[in-house]
């Protein structure tokens, strides 16, 4: 018998938990949830990633976002998936610069998650502000740690993990890849909106809000 889909997350009015940080000299840079209006943007910066940042992300060859993948990042919160963008202005426009997926695991209280940056936006900070951001995410659901793995020639996450402080070790189920870790502190200054944001409607456990 199948498990019954985990549907406590599942979330309404997805731009009530987004955020706007600061890259370094002082552009906004905004983290929200993937809507379903943005499936054709999201599926454009997939196209618009070299063959080998696609690699990297998707862990294997492929020329675009797979449907079933796309159709995962849509349906916010089933199953404890949760997938963000993060936007910036370009002439006007909102632009999709960078994307992360994470789920949450409740018996082991860990959050796995994978991202990219767009190719053309690597190392101006928008990789550092999102894996703070989705650490703070991810600490409101109630993980205790979280963690990704990649590619052992995976240079550019590889260094992104270690500025922010997680500790590698070999991934157990492929030696080609390497997994990094880093546990989560509850803290009294919440430092997303978001997570505030998500405690005023309800969906954030009890016992993370009285911590």
């Amino acid at each position: 018998m199948l498990a019954e889909p985990d549907h406590r997350f599942v979330l309404s009015n997805l731009g009530r938990y987004t955020d706007v940080v600061r890259l370094k000299g002082g552009r906004p840079l905004t983290v929200r949830f993937i809507e379903p209006k943005d499936a054709d943007a999201l599926l454009f910066y997939f196209r618009s990633l070299s063959r080998q940042s696609r690699y990297n992300r998707l862990m294997g060859a492929a020329s675009e976002l797979p449907p079933s993948e796309l159709d995962k990042a849509l349906h916010i919160g089933e199953g404890s998936r949760f997938a963000v963008v993060a936007e910036m202005k370009v002439d006007g426009v909102d632009t999709i610069v960078g994307e992360s997926r994470y789920s949450y695991d409740a018996e082991t209280q860990n959050t796995e998650f994978g991202l990219s940056i767009g190719n053309a936006w690597q190392g101006q900070g928008i990789g550092t502000a999102m894996l703070s951001n989705l650490e703070c995410r991810s600490a409101a659901l109630g993980a205790l740690r979280l963690f990704g793995e990649t590619f052992r020639n995976n240079e550019q996450m590889i260094a992104l993990a270690r500025k922010a402080g997680y500790l590698f070790t070999g991934a157990p189920s492929d030696w080609r890849q390497v997994r990094f870790e880093k546990p989560l502190y509850r803290v009294t200054d919440i430092p997303c909106e978001s997570w505030k944001q998500a405690a005023t409607a309800g969906w954030m456990p009890s016992a993370l809000i009285a911590s």
